[in-house]
């Protein structure tokens, strides 16, 4: 009851305040999925992550056209390709690419990407590591699964880190 509205709301805001808790330096937009997450009951949490996979974007054509431009992420099983870059104002703009018969990796990826893309690299650099077991999905989905997310945000890190250098 009322999942929908709070999905369609958080899209809407790119600012605002986590609720505190796990990390202090989780940026506001990774803070609200997490929130929205944990504010779930454990079975309802893996229906989320499907919907955020739906939600991935497909990869601009100037990555999906030139594959070398991108990096594959080796810790998932699935062909997982990222690629982060800088707009004019210095913001981060997260793409990723992951095949649909892999709707976990798919949502992971999709988080990530929504909750990296317009921070600034100071913020990309400072999101913690364990981010991806925080949000309530270690007893959803195979550890397997959770540090293919973790090689995800990794790899999102060296690269804006590259970026910013």
């Amino acid at each position: 009851m009322g999942q929908p509205r709070a999905r369609a709301d958080r899209h809407g805001r790119r600012g605002g305040r986590g609720s505190g808790g796990v990390s202090e330096q989780v940026p506001a937009a990774l803070a609200e999925i997490r929130d929205e997450f944990l504010e779930l009951p454990e079975p309802e949490r893996l229906q989320l992550l499907l919907e955020f996979a739906d939600e991935l974007p497909e990869m601009p054509a100037e990555y999906a056209d030139h594959p070398e431009r991108t990096e594959r992420v080796a810790e998932c099983q699935s062909p997982v390709f990222i690629v982060l870059a800088l707009d004019e104002d210095g913001l981060v703009r997260m793409h990723a690419s992951a095949p649909p018969e892999a709707p976990t990796t798919r949502g992971f990826a999709s988080i990530l990407a929504q909750g990296l893309t317009g921070l600034s690299p100071d913020e990309v650099l400072a999101v913690p590591v364990d981010y991806p077991q925080s949000i309530g999905l270690t007893r959803a989905v195979s550890p397997l699964r959770i540090s293919g997310m973790t090689g995800m945000l990794m790899r999102a890190k060296r690269q804006v880190a590259a970026l910013a250098a």
